[in-house]
C-alpha cells in the first residue's frame, strides 16, 4: 500500500512537471542576435533602405494550435541606421519617427493562421509614432537552437503612419525581417 501511495505521488510529480514544461514551451523571447529588420525604399527614384535594431519582444508560437499563438515584438525607433549618419538623424526628427516621443516601433497580433502550403499569416496592430494600423504579416517560421527562425515581408505606405512630409522619397516601401526567437526556460 505504500508502495501505491509513492507511485501516486511520483506520477501526479511527473504530470505536473510535463504540464509546466509543455504549458510554457512555446514561449520565445526574440533577440537582436540572429534577428534583422530591414526597409527598403526609393529616393529621388534610387532604391535606398536601413534596419533597426532593439529588437524586444515575445512569441508564443505552436504550428498546431494557432488559436493560442501571438506576437508582441518592438524596434527602438533611434536605431535607425541608414549607413548615413545625416539621413539617420534627419529620421529621427519629429517629421519622421520622432523618437524622442516615440521611441518604439511596435507590432501586436490579433490572429495567426496557416495555409495548407505551411505559410503563416500574422493579422495585428502595427504602431509607428501615435498611429496604429492593421497589417497582415506573411512569414514562414523554421525551428532552430530550441527556438524559431522567422522570416517574412510587408509592405507599407508611409503616409498611412504620418512619417515624412512630401518630399523626393517614395510612399510605398518594404520591410523584410528574420526574427530569431529563443525558448524562454
Amino acid at each position: 500500500m505504500n508502495i501505491n501511495k509513492n507511485m501516486k505521488y511520483l506520477i501526479g510529480c511527473l504530470l505536473i512537471q510535463w504540464i509546466t514544461v509543455t504549458a510554457f514551451a512555446q514561449q520565445y523571447k526574440a533577440t537582436d542576435e540572429g534577428s534583422s529588420v530591414k526597409f527598403r525604399i526609393k529616393n529621388f527614384g534610387i532604391e535606398t533602405g536601413g534596419s533597426f535594431t532593439g529588437l524586444q519582444g515575445t512569441i508564443s508560437f505552436d504550428p498546431n494550435n494557432l488559436s493560442k499563438d501571438s506576437i508582441d515584438l518592438s524596434v527602438d525607433a533611434a536605431s535607425v541606421n541608414t549607413d548615413n549618419n545625416m539621413r539617420d538623424n534627419h529620421l529621427k526628427k519629429e517629421e519622421y519617427f520622432d523618437v524622442q516621443n516615440y521611441p518604439r516601433i511596435r507590432f501586436v497580433s490579433t490572429a495567426v493562421t496557416v495555409d495548407k502550403n505551411a505559410h503563416f499569416t500574422a493579422v495585428g496592430q502595427l504602431t509607428i509614432k501615435n498611429t496604429t494600423r492593421e497589417v497582415t504579416v506573411p512569414f514562414t517560421a523554421v525551428p532552430k537552437d530550441s527556438g524559431y527562425i522567422f522570416t517574412g515581408e510587408l509592405k507599407l505606405n508611409r503616409k498611412d503612419y504620418k512619417v515624412g512630409g512630401s518630399s523626393t522619397i517614395s510612399n510605398a516601401l518594404t520591410v523584410q525581417f528574420t526574427v530569431f526567437g529563443k525558448r524562454q526556460q
